[in-house]
């Protein structure tokens, strides 16, 4: 019986005792990479690079998304804060560049081609998404749409090597995978100080708020207690709990579907995850990000 333990084989990538002391990490990517381990262990030519596929695919998204923690703006000029600005820069390059060098000994230089050509295609996304928020022709659907689009693309990249029998399941598995885990971390932002543009509750409450609640939206520097306040007025955290209940309970239902002797443990763990947010979705907080 196959044992996924792709995350164990991430750590000595990712165990480093100046990380652990001045900054931390995004989690590892760990329901995307079961998922791709469920599926390539199918696979009747790239079974037996199961492993090498989804550690390096693993690493190349914590870097993208230790390098998204950076701040757009350095205004805090502590020296705290300052190495932990430029440790999630080199920590977010190093994870990246693992996949060229696991990659590359290997002679696997069609992955290397695939996985840049989704790095470049994830940063144009980036850069359009940020476009729309500096113009505010954004909505609240649409900055989740994309969102999920972005954090997608890089599992995307085994789209055309995939088996027609199983391309499917596998899109609408990593579809659903990825919109529950953008937005628990939205309903983890919303219960946190981050009420910037880059966050739902931003666009939810723009959408809805009166002339001078998108004034005190648009201040360069809002009050954070008036924020809190539109924040509990327009519901976000209760709407984000709903939305991620709902799309945790699509998930679960289509995971159940799923025959269990032929896909192994990877998809039933997933599905015994998503149980517990249905469970436990009024008792998340920050530290629950950790933990997925």
């Amino acid at each position: 019986m196959n044992t996924y333990r792709i995350p164990e084989m991430a750590r000595p990538y990712i165990d480093y005792d100046m990380i652990r002391t001045y900054t931390d990490l995004p989690a590892f990517p760990d329901h995307q990479a079961r998922l791709l381990h469920a599926f390539l262990e199918k696979h009747s030519k790239l079974a037996g690079y199961r492993e090498l596929y989804t550690l390096v695919t693993g690493l190349v998204q914590l870097g993208l998304d230790t390098h998204d923690t950076v701040s757009i703006t350095n205004d805090d000029k502590g020296v705290q804060a300052a190495r932990s600005r430029q440790l999630k820069v080199l920590a977010g390059d190093y994870f990246s560049s693992r996949f060229y060098y696991l990659l590359s000994q290997a002679g696997q230089i069609e992955l290397i081609r695939l996985l840049s050509a989704a790095i470049c295609e994830a940063n144009r996304l980036k850069m359009n998404l940020y476009l729309l928020m500096k113009q505010f022709k954004l909505t609240s659907d649409e900055y989740i749409r994309q969102s999920v689009e972005i954090r997608n693309r890089l599992f995307q990249s085994f789209n055309p090597i995939l088996e027609a029998r199983v391309y499917p399941l596998w899109t609408e598995l990593l579809e659903l995978i990825t919109r529950c885990e953008v937005l628990l971390q939205e309903v983890i932002r919303s219960e946190s100080s981050q009420h910037g543009r880059e966050s739902w509750g931003f666009w939810h409450v723009l959408q809805r708020g009166t002339k001078e609640e998108k004034k005190l939206l648009l201040q360069e520097e809002p009050d954070q207690t008036k924020l809190k306040a539109l924040w509990l007025k327009y519901k976000v955290t209760a709407e984000l709990r709903q939305m991620l209940e709902n799309s945790a309970r699509e998930l679960q239902d289509k995971l159940l579907s799923v025959e269990p002797d032929q896909w192994g443990k990877e998809l039933s763990a997933i599905g015994d995850t998503f149980r517990g947010y249905l469970s436990g979705v009024q008792e998340m907080r920050p530290r629950a990000i950790q933990e997925i």
